[in-house]
């Protein structure tokens, strides 16, 4: 078995289960403040402790993962929905004005990271966990048009494109049915990593005030919070940001043995 896989689907398949039970369960109400057993440390009723609020901190731990999943994961269908037709067109027509007109946009795009894009939207329609979607999802449209386009112009000159191609199949017909199932796993791959960056840049625009609004969770605004605690309640920045490390780290053992496992030439036995 492929050892990276196993941990990393363990270790997202943890957070997932927490973000999928706090919908119908968490050990305190997120919201509730209990401002006499502010800063508890780890143990006791609280098993995570509490914040400045008294706020339990597993609780919004496991709220926050809900944030931090669906954020990211929309954000990465965002991306896969427009930038594999992008790619697989540019792809289709390379060397004319289209696939000229695709890639340069995707340039501009790339001149401008997530976060820059973030506060320009927030400056117009307001901080919100949709226009962090929309900022991160916006970033990882020329990741996936990239991938696709390059992946797929190494196949265009492929026996079997060309008897397609005599066969008569127009240019769509050939990349929906012959490219894309043939990149298909390198995509996956590709967004398990962006989901992973989706994790961080989540958390990133929280931290700065831009992303999911109070009172919903987010381990990065729970980051920021505790930045002026760290000395007196070190708990409050650590349990987040381990929470961060770990589904980050997850996600890229899962898109590493993913590749292993989908390509037979990178294909290695574990024990």
């Amino acid at each position: 078995m492929n050892r990276n896989l196993i941990i990393g689907a363990a270790l997202t398949g943890v957070f997932i289960l927490a973000a999928l039970v706090s919908f119908i369960w968490t050990p305190f109400d997120h919201t509730a403040m209990d401002i006499p057993n502010k800063l508890q440390g780890i143990g006791g009723e609280h098993i995570l402790g509490t914040d400045h609020f008294g706020r339990d901190i597993l609780s919004m731990i496991m709220v926050g993962a809900r944030t931090s999943i669906a954020v990211a994961l929309v954000a990465v269908g965002i991306g896969m929905g427009l930038g594999i037709p992008l790619g697989l067109w540019a792809a289709a027509r390379r060397g004319s004005w289209l696939d000229e007109v695709i890639m340069r946009g995707n340039d501009l795009i790339f001149a401008f990271p997530s976060l820059v894009i973030a506060i320009l939207i927030t400056a117009i329609f307001g901080a919100s966990a949709i226009n962090a979607i929309i900022a991160i999802g916006i970033f990882n449209i020329p990741v996936f048009a990239r991938i696709t386009r390059g992946a797929a112009l190494s196949l265009w000159e492929r026996e079997f494109i060309l008897a397609a191609r005599v066969a008569g199949k127009s240019a769509t017909r050939i990349s929906v049915e012959h490219i894309l199932p043939n990149v298909t796993n390198l995509l996956i791959v590709q967004g398990t990593i962006q989901f992973s960056l989706g994790i961080l840049a989540e958390a990133g625009l929280s931290y700065v005030g831009l992303g999911a609004q109070p009172p919903t969770p987010s381990w990065g605004r729970m980051l920021a919070d505790a930045q002026t605690l760290v000395s007196i309640a070190p708990h409050m920045a650590l349990i987040p940001g381990f929470a961060i490390i770990l589904t980050v780290l997850g996600l890229n053992l899962m898109g590493d043995g993913l590749r292993d496992y989908l390509d037979p030439r990178l294909r290695v036995t574990r024990i």
